[in-house]
């Protein structure tokens, strides 16, 4: 009897090693960025951090002024401080209305920005447990891709969320974005997307190496 109980112990302990191993493949998107060795904490650690200017606006403007002719070139880069600026000066702004010491950088593929921003414009009761924590005001770094959806139209896609460093569940993301966005959300978007207004002439955004480089629409 003692030795079927303690095969089934152990049997039964094996099954929670596979359902946890399970549970942490799926989540590690989550994990990997809590953990000091994880590979996207690294990544994090050694980008390199810009603060939006009015210069970096215009040096923005430029480059995307060099696709508007026909004769332009195929693509132009963009520093991700350069294009935030042009971002918070001409698209709808994908932040709250509090938001300063806004920062950007490139993280492998995605684009993160940080700001500190009224921990009330977060909306306390989408962030459930989270939100006891939080001060009146709070940092919060947002992970994502740019998708263009159409001539004039795009997308800031949010992958990842940290407030008062604290990575959000993947499960409220949508909830959160929607508490970010402004105005309509038309049926294009995204449930974790941000709208953003881009020139039509813009095709694609690709995100890597440092840098952002935009594409003309062919």
């Amino acid at each position: 009897m003692m030795g079927c109980l303690r095969r089934i112990g152990c049997l039964v302990f094996l099954v929670m090693i596979l359902v946890l191993a399970v549970v942490a493949w799926f989540a590690r998107d989550w994990w990997t960025q809590m953990v000091p060795f994880g590979p996207q904490y690294a990544a994090q650690q050694a980008a390199t951090w810009l603060s939006p200017s009015p210069e970096g606006a215009r040096r923005a403007e430029a480059a995307l002024d060099r696709l508007r002719s026909d004769s332009a070139p195929v693509f132009v880069s963009v520093a991700p401080g350069d294009m935030v600026a042009y971002v918070l000066k001409e698209f709808a702004k994908p932040l709250p209305d509090s938001a300063d010491s806004v920062q950007a950088a490139v993280v492998g593929d995605r684009l993160h920005i940080r700001a500190r921003v009224k921990a009330a414009e977060l909306g306390l009761d989408v962030l459930g447990p989270i939100g006891y924590l939080l001060r009146d005001r709070e940092h919060i770094e947002l992970g994502g891709v740019l998708r263009v959806i159409r001539p004039g139209f795009s997308e800031y896609q949010v992958k990842t969320f940290k407030v008062h460093d604290i990575a959000v569940p993947q499960t409220i993301l949508p909830a959160l974005v929607r508490q970010l966005s402004r105005g309509v959300r038309t049926p294009e978007l995204s449930e974790d997307g941000l709208p953003l207004a881009t020139p039509e002439y813009i095709g694609d955004v690709r995100v890597s190496s440092g840098n952002i480089t935009l594409y003309k629409r062919q």
